[in-house]
């Protein structure tokens, strides 16, 4: 999942000002139902509680403003916008309460609306617990998890290492915090409870990183599913 925090009220409500130094009147807050809410930051409880930060800082600044929550199942998909269009047109700017991707795409599904974003986006992660998420995948585009056992040697080694730990890790921790564990020390934990340490004998050329951001935006086109919507 994408996990994301939200940003401070003193940041939102300065997002929401023109370049003249007034506010936007009518502020539409747009939650998202999926990954988002999961963690906690922009779901429709956290878009409620925004509202009543807005409203308060309203009040004791004596200044008229009106603000309404729309939930949207899933902002980065169009299918989802579209029945809630018209609700999102009613504000002078909205506030996006999704993920880096939602926040662009409801952009450009309302081209002549203000989206300004209410949350940062963290990393594509897990819940450990209740309230702890850790990273788990940056996304390369270039899956290498055969090899290492399940456990990403890209988003969860410190060193970003491909053939093997560095000389600082002790006792099963990174060198960069005792609370960080050595993912080479995972890696070879898991291949060798599978009988598979051979893997390490490969050695990893330099990662061609094509894959991943080089050459601009990535996309994914499965042809099968386009001919079958046509």
């Amino acid at each position: 999942m994408i996990v994301a925090e939200q940003k401070n009220i003193a940041e939102i409500l300065s997002s929401l000002e023109n370049v003249n130094g007034k506010s936007y009147k009518r502020v539409v807050i747009a939650s998202c139902g999926t990954c988002v809410t999961v963690c906690m930051a922009g779901g429709e409880k956290e878009a409620l509680e925004v509202k009543n930060l807005m409203l308060v800082d309203a009040k004791e600044k004596g200044f008229d403003r009106t603000v309404s929550v729309v939930n949207c199942k899933r902002q980065c998909d169009k299918e989802f916008l579209e029945d809630l269009k018209g609700e999102l047109q009613d504000g002078d700017v909205i506030l996006s309460l999704a993920c880096g991707v939602g926040v662009q795409f409801l952009a450009e599904f309302l081209d002549d609306k203000l989206v300004v974003p209410g949350l940062n986006t963290k990393f594509y992660g897990a819940a450990k617990e209740l309230g702890y998420w850790t990273e788990y995948c940056q996304g390369c585009g270039n899956c290498l998890l055969e090899s290492t056992g399940g456990v990403c040697p890209i988003a969860r080694c410190s060193k970003t290492n491909f053939n093997g730990p560095c000389g600082g890790s002790q006792n099963g921790k990174c060198e960069i915090s005792t609370d960080t564990d050595c993912a080479w020390q995972l890696i070879y934990k898991k291949l060798k409870s599978f009988d598979r340490l051979d893997r390490l004998e490969k050695i990893h050329e330099v990662r061609d990183w094509r894959t991943s951001r080089d050459g601009g935006p990535r996309t994914l086109k499965r042809l099968d599913v386009m001919i079958d919507e046509e």
